[in-house]
């Protein structure tokens, strides 16, 4: 089994620390003593605790853009080349697909994932903001590809459905488990397939519904 270097095992139990405690809530000192390092690591890999955060959100974060903007792209660029503009549908799966494959492959995906989850209800706004700057690139872009395929469509009710896609993803990829303890949520699990065929056909129709 290959050794995990300092920096990638602090990065290990800051987001677990972080997912589970709360970033403020996580001192240093707990972190090191988690990791087996002393405070002269830390300072050395990343400087501060709030830059840490960042390089957290960042080792997830930053490959799974690369890999929507590419598959973004694939769609956009197979269009214009049939002089057509893109289909939502496809737009949507470029986008939707490797999301639920980093939930699903990604190690570390669960603990990543209760950390941003739990920033929306947080007072302090510190790992909402640096996870909110590290994805609204792409999410400007997905928008931007959006728009050639719905043109017709207002931007600002392209914008509140767009809203209402991300808050629908972000259910399925923070808090999945939670629906299946539920009595009325009986039905057995999908697979991912089967989970994305229905979330794309649901939120397909939402975009696509007249005004």
């Amino acid at each position: 089994m290959p050794r995990i270097s300092t920096k990638n095992r602090i990065l290990n139990c800051a987001e677990q620390l972080f997912a589970r405690e709360g970033f403020h809530s996580t001192s240093l000192r707990i972190l090191t003593h988690k990791a087996g390092v002393n405070l002269a690591a830390v300072n050395y890999h990343f400087g501060s605790k709030e830059a840490l955060l960042r390089a957290v959100i960042e080792r997830r974060l930053v490959p799974l853009n690369k890999l929507r903007h590419a598959r973004l792209e694939e769609v956009l660029q197979a269009a214009a080349g049939n002089q057509q503009p893109p289909r939502a549908q496809d737009l949507l799966r470029a986008f939707i697909e490797p999301t639920l494959e980093f939930r699903d492959l990604s190690p570390g995906a669960e603990d990543f994932l209760t950390l941003i989850s739990r920033s929306w209800n947080d007072p302090d706004q510190t790992v909402r903001n640096c996870f909110m700057e590290l994805v609204l690139p792409m999410f400007k872009f997905f928008f931007a590809s959006l728009q050639q395929a719905l043109p017709d469509l207002p931007v600002e009710i392209l914008r509140i459905r767009m809203q209402f896609l991300v808050g629908t993803m972000s259910i399925i990829m923070c808090r999945d488990n939670n629906f299946q303890e539920q009595p009325e949520a009986s039905a057995p699990p999908l697979s991912r397939g089967q989970q994305l065929d229905q979330l794309l056909k649901f939120v397909l129709a939402g975009l696509e519904a007249p005004q």
